[in-house]
């Protein structure tokens, strides 16, 4: 079995409850915090890779 890998765990847990925000603003009609949760959740996912890229 291999080894967990905890920190990209929670950094994937972080863009998915980025998105799962974005519906949440979508349904109190707030367009800045629409905004705000897709450009953390694009962030977040772009650190992800480029972490995943320095490790390969």
């Amino acid at each position: 079995m291999k080894k967990l890998d905890l920190p990209m765990l929670l950094l994937a847990t972080l863009v998915i409850l980025m998105f799962v925000l974005v519906g949440i603003a979508i349904a109190f009609r707030n367009i800045w915090l629409v905004l705000l949760f897709i450009i953390l959740g694009v962030a977040f996912m772009g650190y992800g890779i480029s972490l995943k890229r320095k490790r390969k």
